[in-house]
């Protein structure tokens, strides 16, 4: 049973009042970059149990009356096609899905705008296309020197070279579908013309990890090293909040390396630097809205090792670097965890072990551990799935949810007419034939039913899955982590 660990009602209240604050401490006018995911952060969920993947929606929409949102795009993201890892979608076909998410909470979406835009040929499409669709699009270019070149960057021929942005709200939240975009230079580029017309405004940041207030090597923000493995990124005690305060508090690294840039560029501008540290830029409350600081330890421990079991996967499909899998082992090591400290591994590994065969285990709500071996019929995952809703509904283990009879003609369908190989249900064909079974047995209708007690659910399967499989399990909001080997030695595996 996992414990509550962080409050929600008390971020929201916090955390609209930090930034109504913030916006009074610059005449009444404040650019927020917003990095991470507005959307579905399900990585903060996970490392601070009670946090909402929407909360920072939730949050932005007590203010929706005072807030506008930019949408910061590079176009050599949109010229190169990058994709959301996580999604599976390119970074424009992401913006208009921002767009609509942001419209359907009550948000006010002002305009876009094209970073680094150097007239690519798929840049200037996407213009064109966000235009006919009614929305304002703007142009910032490359700067050369960038961002070292303070002279040269706070000139007519920096940002003044930047179209200025029409914004009318008084919170100005500057996002974007992924990193690297140029939210804080569109920030900056914002201060630099506004205060050519005469007009006060500030910035700052909202990042939600690493956690400022919470110590260097706490487990919620090694959980954060561990999610950004494969980058760069690393905590670290802020230097210049120190001096100025004698205060320890955590960022990371480009923060605090940016950060002397960053002063000289605000002195340019305004004539004086409104920040003494990277911290101070920050107005995020996460920090403060957690009531169990225990549950979020445990939580964050493992995450870490799920972050782990995800590098080993990656580095198996030929996706990820070594030196990710060699990074979250010695964060385990700095922690004392390891793999066998989540339990669904020790389950589902030793249930291959018994029956020589691919197996899955999953954690229930109660702690109840429920595994799923390879059959004739099912896939170990399939096998699971049924098993684990057989037992969160009270059916006995002996009551067939689903006869020989509906299954086979689904597998001749598979074999004889759709060109599989493999005769084994997946778990999205075994919900369809659950769903179809329930218009006439009650064990089966019951057994849907609980469906929505599987989010959050822990999961381990013995071998990689299929896509089909990992994408349905995420969807029913299953934790879902594999062992790095797949159930077969062929080359191709879809």
């Amino acid at each position: 049973m996992i414990k509550k660990g962080f409050d929600c009602e008390k971020y929201v209240e916090l955390q609209t009042r930090h930034i109504r604050e913030r916006i009074d401490q610059f005449g009444g006018k404040l650019y927020l970059e917003f990095g991470g995911k507005l959307f579905d952060d399900f990585h903060a969920s996970r490392v601070l149990p009670g946090f909402k993947p929407s909360i920072k929606i939730d949050m932005l929409s007590e203010m929706k009356d005072e807030a506008e949102i930019v949408i910061v795009i590079s176009s050599n993201d949109i010229e190169k096609n990058k994709v959301r890892g996580d999604l599976g979608i390119t970074y424009d076909q992401d913006v208009l899905r921002l767009i609509d998410a942001f419209r359907a909470c009550g948000l006010f979406v002002g305009s876009v705008v094209l970073t680094q835009y150097n007239s690519q040929p798929a840049a200037v499409a996407f213009q064109k296309r966000l235009e006919s669709l009614g929305l304002t699009t703007y142009k910032h270019y490359p700067i050369e020197g960038y961002p070292s070149n303070v002279k040269h960057i706070v000139s007519e021929q920096g940002y003044g070279k930047n179209e200025f942005i029409e914004t009318s709200h008084r919170l100005v939240v500057v996002t974007a579908p992924g990193p690297g975009s140029g939210k804080m230079a569109v920030c900056l580029s914002q201060l630099y013309h506004e205060h050519l017309r005469g007009l006060e405004s500030g910035y700052a940041k909202f990042e939600t990890f690493p956690i400022w207030n919470l110590p260097l090597k706490h487990p919620v923000n090694i959980a954060y090293e561990a999610a950004t493995a494969d980058l760069d990124d690393l905590n670290c005690i802020d230097p210049f909040h120190l001096e100025a305060y004698g205060v320890q508090t955590v960022n990371y690294n480009r923060d605090v390396e940016i950060f002397p840039v960053l002063n000289v560029i605000f002195e340019r501008i305004k004539g004086e630097s409104p920040y003494k540290s990277p911290t101070d830029m920050g107005v995020n409350m996460a920090g403060n809205a957690i009531c169990d600081d225990e549950a979020c330890r445990a939580a964050a421990k493992q995450e870490i090792i799920r972050r782990y079991y995800e590098a080993l996967c990656q580095q198996r499909k030929g996706m990820g670097e070594d030196s990710a899998v060699y990074k979250i082992e010695i964060l385990m090591n700095q922690l004392g965890i390891s793999a066998d400290d989540r339990v669904v591994t020790v389950a589902a590994n030793k249930r291959a072990e018994e029956t020589g065969a691919p197996a899955a285990a999953i954690e229930l709500p109660d702690g109840t551990i429920v595994t799923g071996k390879t059959s004739s019929l099912l896939g170990a995952s399939s096998a699971m799935l049924l098993n684990a809703l057989k037992t969160l509904a009270g059916i006995d283990d002996n009551v067939l949810l689903m006869s020989p009879n509906v299954i086979e003609p689904i597998q001749d369908l598979k074999l004889q007419h759709l060109g599989n190989n493999n005769p084994r249900l997946h778990t999205d064909e075994i919900l369809i034939a659950l769903s179809v079974c329930a218009v006439t047995d009650k064990n089966a209708r019951l057994a849907l039913d609980q469906l929505k007690k599987l989010s959050g659910c822990e999961m381990h399967s013995s071998v990689l899955l299929s896509q089909v499989d990992e994408k349905l399990l995420k969807r029913l909001g299953i934790n879902l982590t594999c062992e790095p080997r797949y159930q077969t030695k062929k080359l191709y595996h879809s």
